[in-house]
């Protein structure tokens, strides 16, 4: 069964920080790109970054670039989201998927379940 875990989330203020980890399993990890996606509430899915198979290509949406940055390490089957300066409209739940291209947001059967962050003083 393939699972995807996220976690780390939180609640945090203005310009601070989070990371969030995602853990796969049931498939093989180096072999998918990886993405994280956002939802906002009452609003659709957006994606946020994703990274190639082998970690060499990150890319991401114009609204987090210079703040986020993805890894991933193949051998733990994780992949992570540096998230720093974050904004009150970085609030949404974080989902991390799988995919056939690292910009390209899959169905979301291929999601996890996701974590929730928040941005408030």
């Amino acid at each position: 069964e393939v699972q995807l875990v996220e976690s780390g989330g939180g609640m945090v203020q203005p310009g601070g920080s989070l990371r969030l980890s995602c853990s796969g399993s049931g498939f093989v990890f180096g072999r998918y790109d990886m993405l994280w996606v956002r939802q906002a509430p009452g609003k659709g899915p957006e994606w946020v970054s994703g990274i190639s198979t082998t970690g060499d290509i990150p890319f991401y949406a114009d609204s987090v670039k210079g703040r986020f940055f993805i890894s991933r390490d193949n051998a733990k089957n994780t992949m992570y989201l540096e998230m720093n300066g974050l904004k009150p409209e970085d609030t949404a739940r974080y989902y991390c998927a799988r995919g056939s291209s690292p910009t390209t947001v899959p169905t979301r059967d291929d999601w996890g379940r996701g974590t929730q962050v928040t941005v408030s003083s």
